[in-house]
């Protein structure tokens, strides 16, 4: 049995979680769990109101990592400029695939997302679970464009905004 690598982590570093996009270690506690001591990441996602507590051994095993950095955010920009490609498979294929973009933490993908599902003002209606998909990959780009820029998120959103629509023009 291989020994996990343990992630460093602190109080108040913010974090990307995959299934929940950013949030905020609070604390780092141990709690007994069915007998044994346990070191766990309290983190919070005070957008959802929710607190999760993780394991510190099993961080890098459900892909907890850091912030990305200003340059995969350029790169996230980048990708939104580019032509949306949209594959002529199945809506539930391609949900499928766009849900584990989402629930990947890569933010380029979830650039990919938001680029392949926005629609500019002059195209055909989203449906209700493409309209569900962009949306939550659009939180969680902004959320983390903001926290890196050190930004509010109603900034990241118009710098977002901004890109998307310089490209439909």
């Amino acid at each position: 049995m291989s020994k996990v690598k343990k992630m460093e982590f602190r109080p108040n570093d913010y974090v990307v979680y995959p299934a929940h996009g950013v949030g905020q270690i609070v604390s780092i506690e141990e709690q007994e769990i069915a007998g044994h001591n346990l070191e766990l990441f309290v983190i919070s996602f005070e957008k959802d109101k929710m607190t999760l507590r993780v394991p510190t051994n099993k961080a890098a095993h459900v892909g907890m990592r850091t912030l990305s950095s200003p340059d995969v955010v350029s790169q996230a920009m980048t990708t939104l400029k580019g032509k949306a490609r949209v594959k002529k498979a199945m809506w539930s294929r391609r949900a499928q695939e766009y849900e584990q973009k989402i629930h990947s933490g890569d933010l380029v993908a979830i650039a990919e997302v938001v680029r392949d599902l926005h629609r500019a003002n002059d195209q055909r209606e989203q449906s209700y679970s493409e309209r569900q998909l962009y949306e939550a990959a659009l939180e969680r780009l902004t959320r983390e464009v903001a926290v890196v820029n050190g930004a509010d998120e109603a900034d990241a959103q118009r710098q977002v905004d901004e890109v998307l629509i310089s490209r439909a023009a």
